[in-house]
């Protein structure tokens, strides 16, 4: 978390321009997210989160004693056959989560003790994790990050 509020707010800003037409992932669908269009991964360009919460399932280094700070997301467009995650990312769990309110959720796994947060399918959805990112770095997140995808 070396970078400042205000350079992830930039950074999201170009993340969203990449998002209409849709180029964030290897799918590279074109659609217009801006618009409300749907592609491959079916979601827009609000967060759509299936959980939140400490999670002791991942490597020791990433666990710790606290948790990693974990962040399930819904909508991964790969659908690896060997997805491990697939009921969760490929399925239709969870929902719409305000970017605030995400933020708020990382700051609140910072304060519960995790040793870092870990976003799990993130990338078809960075524009509005990078702009939560930086709401949550404005607020005191300090906590490393992990784009596990």
């Amino acid at each position: 978390m070396r970078l400042s509020a205000e350079e992830l707010r930039t950074r999201a800003a170009a993340l969203r321009e990449r998002a209409s037409p849709c180029v964030l992932c290897p799918r590279r669908c074109g659609v217009d997210r801006a618009r409300g269009e749907l592609g491959a991964c079916r979601i827009g360009l609000r967060p759509w989160v299936a959980s939140v919460g400490p999670h002791y399932g991942e490597e020791p280094v990433l666990v710790g004693r606290r948790g990693s700070g974990t962040v399930f997301l819904v909508g991964c467009n790969l659908a690896c056959v060997f997805c491990q995650n697939a009921d969760i990312s490929q399925g239709g769990a969870g929902g719409e989560l305000p970017v605030a309110a995400l933020a708020g959720a990382m700051l609140g796994l910072q304060n519960f003790g995790c040793h870092n947060i870990n976003l799990v399918s993130p990338t078809h959805q960075a524009p509005q994790l990078v702009e939560a990112l930086a709401l949550a770095r404005e607020d005191g997140l300090s906590v490393p990050l992990v784009w596990n995808c």
